[in-house]
């Protein structure tokens, strides 16, 4: 079983994933490092040069080979529950919220949207979503998509990034 960290783009997916791994013993693998290492691009230089949706085909090919190993603390993109329409407008995927669910449970990190749309709004390390909506729109837009996804909610405002990776270590993990 694997545990999947979804949430926004700087909730502190990558902190809980690393807190979790040292207490597990479980390798971290996030998705968006392993999309930089499959294309050898950084994500900006991918997004800039092959555009979201070849972004979010690859996402959606790593996420499927994740989903049949095991024991694997998987660190999702911030859009990593969003395929994009004909429109290029970005829609819930079932697709990789299935492939994730097939891997292990789904755990929603969730934190204050104004916060985290100021933190990462002019981070020059992550590309635009949609240079007509703000950080913040771009956030709330999906915010349903990540609540329908998860397994477990843990609103990160209220406690540390190791209260939270202790917290899913004891309740998906105490069990093994």
């Amino acid at each position: 079983m694997n545990i999947n960290l979804i949430g926004m783009r700087g909730v502190g997916k990558s902190n809980v994933a690393r807190r979790l791994s040292v207490l597990t013993k479980r390798p971290v693998m996030s998705t968006d490092v392993l999309i930089e290492y499959e294309s050898g691009l950084t994500v900006p230089q991918f997004v800039a040069s092959r555009g979201w949706r070849e972004f979010r085909d690859l996402e959606f090919d790593i996420i499927t080979k994740l989903a049949v190993m095991d024991e694997l603390i998987v660190d999702c993109g911030g859009g990593a529950l969003v395929d994009l329409d004909a429109g290029g407008d970005e829609v819930y995927s079932a697709r990789k919220v299935q492939a994730l669910r097939d891997g292990g449970p789904i755990i929603y990190l969730e934190g204050d949207i104004a916060r985290l749309a100021a933190k990462t709004e002019a981070d020059p390390n992550r590309p635009v979503i949609d240079p007509h909506t703000s950080a913040e729109g771009v956030m709330r837009r999906r915010e349903p998509f990540y609540q329908q996804a998860a397994d477990w909610t843990i609103f990160v405002e209220r406690e540390t990034r190791q209260d939270a990776a202790e917290a899913i270590a004891v309740k998906y993990l105490a069990a093994e």
